[in-house]
């Protein structure tokens, strides 16, 4: 059973690692300024947690309906650390070998919408000016290390979600 799980959640993760990229590289083609789009980026966190749901409840299902808090936990987990390298490779193919130029208008992007964003809320021009002045010293934002930084950080609050997905699934055996 334990095999079916994890073939379950390597499924399940390359599903989410192909609609990220997916997404990555339609924002790529059609449209930069997605990545400073907050539906966007909701969008995204909402595929990532409802396709690490599913791969959940269908191990689940592959177990007749019974499912250990680690078994659950782990078949979340997989399918969203496999999903997250899947598209962290992605982005990192195209912002830093095929078009880096393209990471320096996200860049400019982000630092627009930044500042935009603390202007509405009547930021000081000071703390404006600290905020440019952190984005203009930043490397590219899509090296390899910045991905791999990101990526981490985003499985570590997607974990406290699988944590959570994990105890409302669990069900044992009663006589286990």
């Amino acid at each position: 059973m334990e095999n079916s799980l994890k073939s379950n959640a390597t499924n399940y993760g390359l599903y989410l690692g192909a609609a990220l990229s997916i997404a990555t590289i339609i924002a790529y083609a059609v449209d930069l300024s997605l990545y400073t789009a907050w539906w966007y980026g909701i969008g995204l966190m909402s595929l990532v947690i409802i396709i690490g749901i599913l791969s959940t409840v269908k191990s689940k299902s592959l177990q007749d309906g019974f499912i250990t808090f680690k078994e659950a936990f782990t078949s979340y987990f997989i399918t969203i650390a496999l999903g997250l390298a899947i598209s962290s490779v992605v982005s990192i193919v195209i912002y830093n070998f095929i078009d880096p130029e393209a990471a320096i208008t996200i860049k400019d992007l982000m630092l627009d919408s930044q500042v935009e964003m603390m202007r509405n809320f009547n930021a000081p021009e000071e703390s404006i000016a600290e905020v440019v002045a952190q984005f203009e010293e930043q490397e590219n934002i899509f090296s390899i290390g910045n991905v791999i930084q990101s990526m981490v950080f985003q499985l570590i609050g997607f974990s406290v979600i699988g944590l959570i997905v994990a105890l409302v699934m669990k069900r044992k055996l009663e006589n286990a």
